[in-house]
């Protein structure tokens, strides 16, 4: 009896409990395609402008914008032929920082770094860029978000969304 007694006030509480209102329901947002395109837009938008104002106090850099958003400047040219092509190891020195200044990475002095063209887990926008320079070329790139470490960061030193600017020079191609 004690037993049914236990278990006829469990199921009550139950039910009871079960047919009470939550005081905070969960509400579902309408969220659609056209909604996530607008604010990408937005994003977009406010990332080109956080651009122009970086540009707007360095008038010396000529930049040049290409289809996919990558803002180049080769500020020194040399007459050497010899360009990148996917598949070729390059050689470079180079400082990627923060619109803000922030370095974030730099090669060190002295010591190279290498990548395969195209074949190498680094940011599209460099791959992209370092196909536009000629051996011994040094250039100034900037890579929006979306050419760079995108929604994420890199988990590391550059955060989410960010804007990254490389000063590269390309010493060599293998």
């Amino acid at each position: 009896m004690l037993l049914k007694g236990i278990l006829f006030s469990s199921i009550t509480i139950l039910l009871v409990g079960c047919n009470q209102k939550q005081d905070n329901p969960k509400v579902i947002p309408n969220w659609s395609k056209e909604e996530s395109i607008k604010m990408n837009h937005a994003f977009a938008a406010e990332e080109l402008e956080e651009i122009e104002q970086f540009l707007s106090h360095r008038p010396d850099w000529k930049m040049t914008k290409t289809g996919s958003g990558l803002q180049y400047f080769i500020y020194l040219k040399t007459d050497s032929a010899s360009t990148p092509v996917p598949g070729r190891q390059v050689a470079v020195n180079f400082t990627v920082s923060l619109l803000n200044g922030h370095i974030c990475y730099s090669s060190k002095r002295g010591e190279p770094e290498f990548f395969t063209v195209e074949k190498s887990d680094i940011e599209s926008g460099l791959h992209e860029g370092i196909k536009l320079m000629h051996k011994g070329e040094k250039a100034k790139f900037i890579l929006p978000n979306h050419l760079a470490h995108g929604l994420i960061g890199d988990l590391n030193e550059i955060p989410p969304l960010q804007t990254i600017v490389y000063d590269i020079e390309l010493i060599d191609i293998k």
